[in-house]
């Protein structure tokens, strides 16, 4: 059966964008939580089904709740524990910062109890999709890190995986035939080039051998074609690029308002903790306090 196409007429929003991203693959529908779950199968390399998905944006009534969570915060049936976040400017200090949420995902797990021990521990995953800059020395595009003994080459077999799809690492994929493309390939292609309506053939011919590429489409296509939703979120993007826009501009005219003041401004235009953390440097619990 004929797989979902693209045509060259269709206007689609880039999904690089955080809040396009998470549209696409956090809905309660079969096609967004198999586009998921195949996602996360190809970074890991191990097919796997996602049963549970939480966006990051807190719930209102439950102020306990109000923590820094990535775009996608996720479960597998077998109870593994996945953030995947897409970083359209990802800062010089995203290594790290990856390093402190994997170890933050890990040790969130509850092992209290008289039936329970370390051997209980799920495998957690920190996964990157990094839109733009080299943040590693070499050319390849897919990284997996782990914590291991880097003098003598072996590893520690943690449970805690940091994985990370740099985009902008793609140079040497474009011209590949599909065939000889990996499924990280087929997604970071996905990924970089799908609102290139010149590279728009070769996205369809991946989609007739990915199929969660091909479930991404789909409600990808739907949130472009719907236009409350679609004006929702470009309205969401145009005022983050706005606020990002003022803050450069102002720190380039020496007149830069204290970081509290932005913080609380920006909170009270409705802005996500997680935003207000990325354009001001202040911490999740700084941020709180000005609430």
């Amino acid at each position: 059966m004929k797989r979902f196409q693209f045509t060259e007429d269709d206007d689609l929003i880039d999904i690089c964008y955080d809040n396009v991203f998470k549209a696409v693959f956090t809905r309660n529908t079969p096609e967004s939580q198999g586009a998921l779950s195949k996602l996360v199968s190809a970074l890991i390399d191990r097919e796997v089904l996602v049963t549970n998905i939480c966006t990051n944006e807190p719930p209102v009534e439950s102020l306990s709740d109000r923590q820094i969570r990535y775009d996608i915060n996720c479960k597998t049936e077998s109870g593994e524990l996945i953030n995947v976040e897409m970083s359209l400017n990802p800062k010089r200090f995203e290594p790290v910062k990856l390093e402190y949420y994997a170890a933050k995902l890990f040790i969130g797990q509850d092992i209290r109890g008289v039936d329970k021990s370390f051997k209980d521990l799920k495998q957690a995953y920190q996964i990157a999709i990094l839109a733009k800059e080299h943040f590693f020395p070499d050319e390849s595009l897919f990284h997996c890190f782990e914590h291991y003994d880097p003098a003598r080459g072996v590893s520690l077999n943690g449970r805690s995986r940091i994985i990370t799809l740099e985009l902008a690492k793609l140079e040497k994929v474009v011209n590949k035939p599909i065939e000889g493309m990996n499924s990280k390939e087929h997604w970071a292609y996905y990924f970089k080039y799908l609102t290139d309506k010149g590279k728009r053939l070769k996205i369809n011919k991946i989609m007739d051998v990915e199929e969660g590429i091909a479930m991404a489409s789909e409600v990808l296509i739907n949130v472009s074609k719907d236009e409350i939703e679609r004006a929702h979120l470009m309205s969401k993007l145009k005022y983050e690029l706005e606020t990002q826009s003022d803050l450069v501009e102002a720190k380039r005219e020496g007149i830069l308002e204290s970081q509290e003041k932005i913080a609380r401004n920006a909170l009270a235009e409705g802005a996500s903790i997680e935003f207000v953390q990325k354009i001001t440097g202040l911490t999740a619990g700084e941020i709180e306090k000005l609430q």
